[in-house]
């Protein structure tokens, strides 16, 4: 596997730190509830794992492309706005970080293979968490 990782092209930093961003803040929904509200101490470690396990590569420069007053999707859609209940918040931040995953493992094919994988995993991993997770889709 590619050790040496190739520069990301300008362009794709601002993707990448919206999906670090969203991957990191999903992941800290469902701890949170696991941890309080359920008091379930073995989810909310493995997110807590997994969530210190994300990489953060060229934090100057995913920081100089972040451009959140300007992003054309900012406005919340009505489905967005709206949870029936504290399952369809950990099923919605579940999806929110696997797609986050999908997307940073797709990027980083272009400059390095070892955090390909890294999402990868993580993305596994999440899978698995929310399936052992018991919660009812």
């Amino acid at each position: 596997m590619e050790t040496t990782t190739k520069t990301l092209l300008p362009e794709l930093y601002r993707v990448v730190d919206a999906n670090i961003n969203r991957l990191k803040e999903g992941i800290r929904v469902i701890e949170d509830i696991a941890r309080y509200s359920y008091d379930n101490q073995e989810l909310a470690s493995a997110l807590k794992t997994l969530r210190h396990q994300t990489p953060v590569d060229n934090r100057e420069r995913l920081l100089a492309a972040r451009d959140s007053t300007r992003d054309v999707l900012r406005q919340s859609r009505a489905s967005e706005m709206y949870r029936a209940d504290i399952d369809s918040i950990i099923i919605a931040n579940f999806k929110r970080a696997q797609e986050s995953a999908r997307v940073l493992e797709e990027i980083y094919k272009l400059t390095s293979l070892e955090l390909s994988e890294k999402f990868k995993t993580m993305r596994y991993e999440l899978y698995k968490l929310e399936k052992d997770s018991n919660i009812a889709l």
